[in-house]
């Protein structure tokens, strides 16, 4: 892993959907974590959008293996998570490397063949590139979240626009 670089995203896209599986497989990645809350689906909502659904699809049939990998509760998780069929590790703990471990295994992936979606530079893209993961950071899907996403957020938005100036964010995202 780059050491210089772990806050910062491999690419952005403004939302999961945005993504074209068959752009992801050929790449040559085989596993796609994604976050839950504010990536997959807005905070607390039991199942995914009809957007996020048929995209889930869409990755399927690319041959994309896709596991949620949250820090929330195991109960939150496992209710979505049924509602899709996907795999998923609840309390992950991200950054740390365990949940990523965990999904890893579920996938039956390697680190270097499986990408992070999320929407936080703190937990998922830090996670990502702590595991040599590539790292797609996404726009948060609504402004509702968790008290503890919300005191940080201000830190991410001024880190955010500081890579937009710099140019970091200027990479081309793997478009839909």
């Amino acid at each position: 892993m780059n050491w210089s670089r772990p806050l910062v995203p491999d690419a952005w896209v403004p939302e999961i959907t945005a993504l074209d599986p068959q752009v992801l497989r050929g790449r040559g990645f085989r596993g796609l974590i994604a976050d839950l809350d504010n990536t997959l689906a807005e905070w607390n909502d039991a199942a995914p959008t009809p957007a996020v659904a048929t995209w889930l699809q869409r990755a399927e049939a690319a041959g994309l293996r896709v596991c949620i990998l949250s820090n929330n509760g195991g109960e939150r998780v496992a209710a979505f998570a049924r509602g899709t069929g996907l795999p998923s590790v609840a309390g992950a703990g991200k950054p740390r490397r365990g949940g990523y471990r965990r999904a890893l295994g579920l996938l039956g992936t390697a680190a270097s063949e499986t990408v992070m979606v999320g929407d936080q530079i703190w937990t998922d893209v830090l996670g990502a590139r702590r595991m040599g993961m590539y790292a797609i950071l996404v726009q948060p899907l609504a402004p509702r979240e968790f008290i503890g996403t919300r005191s940080i957020r201000w830190l991410e938005r001024a880190w955010v626009a500081h890579l937009k100036r710099g140019g970091a964010l200027g990479l081309p995202f793997l478009g839909g």
